[in-house]
């Protein structure tokens, strides 16, 4: 019940800040009282965080928010078993979807050779997508991971970079190297990355190449053209999988140039093992603020379509 209650009974503050029910503890058990609907959803909540409990895992305050967020969802799923789905331990810390959209971007890697991430910033996705790389690799389900990203400039000129080739696109490569460090022991990633088992590399060098027995992530992949992510997809060699992350909302293109990911999904849809995952502001999970702003820009972006419609309108007439 400790464990349940959290320190201080902050989980229980926070059930009672987040339900419509009324919750008394006594010794080890609930008493709960409200509407029927209320009281099932409480005991609802109540009973996957003890299924939690159950499997080791500690309770924080953020997975009691999810869990009762993802409880009153009209859709069919256990948070419990959303929450304690492992892809990845690694230095005492476990990688683990924490929103049911980001379960099924991992299954959908699990099942397709090639996975679409789409999604606001702050959902997992790359994140998620390395996670599996190195789980594919660990489990020798592939010889090497490619990590790759356009090098396009987010709505700003670097100008001039001084030093080696290397030097030069590392700043556009370093939040993938920053992950890398997250998931394998830092000592092993130099060893790694002159092995050529890992290959963090510019998407400008993919092009006349086959990549066989590979797990390929291609990230802020927005910022492709549509001649580069044909370019890349069609690299896809015999026992690889490609994971496709990026954000439409974000997109550094000169304009005129429409972004591949967006036509891409036009032109795939429908395609056998293939999938696209869609993440929302409802699957941040950095600080919950930047959940907040994601669905601020959501809103001024509609309130601004809807404003420009009639006007589009009367142009066409």
């Amino acid at each position: 019940m400790v464990r349940i209650l959290g320190p201080r009974d902050e989980f229980l503050r926070i059930l009672e800040r987040d339900l419509a029910a009324d919750l008394l503890v006594r010794g080890n058990e609930f008493t709960i009282t409200g509407t029927t609907s209320d009281i099932q959803l409480a005991a609802d909540v109540i009973t996957e965080m003890v299924a939690i409990v159950r499997t080791g895992q500690g309770l924080s305050a953020e997975t009691i928010e999810r869990i009762v967020t993802m409880t009153a969802s009209p859709e069919v799923a256990s948070p419990a078993e959303v929450l304690t789905h492992d892809i990845l331990s690694s230095r005492g810390k476990t990688i683990r979807p924490k929103t049911l959209n980001q379960k099924r971007y991992v299954d959908a890697i699990d099942r397709h050779t090639i996975t679409f991430g789409i999604g606001p910033a702050g959902t997992g996705k790359t994140y998620l997508a390395m996670a599996k790389a190195v789980q594919a690799l660990q489990a020798k389900q592939v010889n090497r991971i490619i990590l790759t990203r356009p090098a396009i400039e987010a709505g700003e000129k670097l100008g001039y970079l001084p030093g080696t080739l290397n030097d030069k696109i590392d700043p556009y490569l370093r939040p993938l190297y920053d992950a890398l460090h997250d998931m394998l022991d830092p000592d092993s990633i130099p060893k790694l990355l002159t092995g050529g088992v890992i290959e963090v590399a510019p998407l400008a060098y993919m092009r006349g190449r086959t990549l066989n027995d590979a797990f390929i992530v291609l990230d802020e992949a927005q910022n492709t053209s549509m001649e580069q992510m044909k370019m890349f997809l069609t690299r896809l060699g015999f026992g690889s999988r490609i994971v496709v992350t990026g954000d439409v909302t974000q997109i550094d293109l000169p304009g005129g140039v429409r972004s591949g990911l967006r036509a891409v999904q036009e032109i795939l849809d429908g395609v056998e093992d293939i999938a696209f995952c869609q993440l929302t502001n409802r699957d941040v999970v950095r600080h919950k603020l930047v959940g907040r702003i994601v669905a601020a820009y959501d809103r001024y972006d509609a309130t601004l379509a809807d404003a420009m419609g009639p006007q589009r309108s009367r142009v066409r007439r």
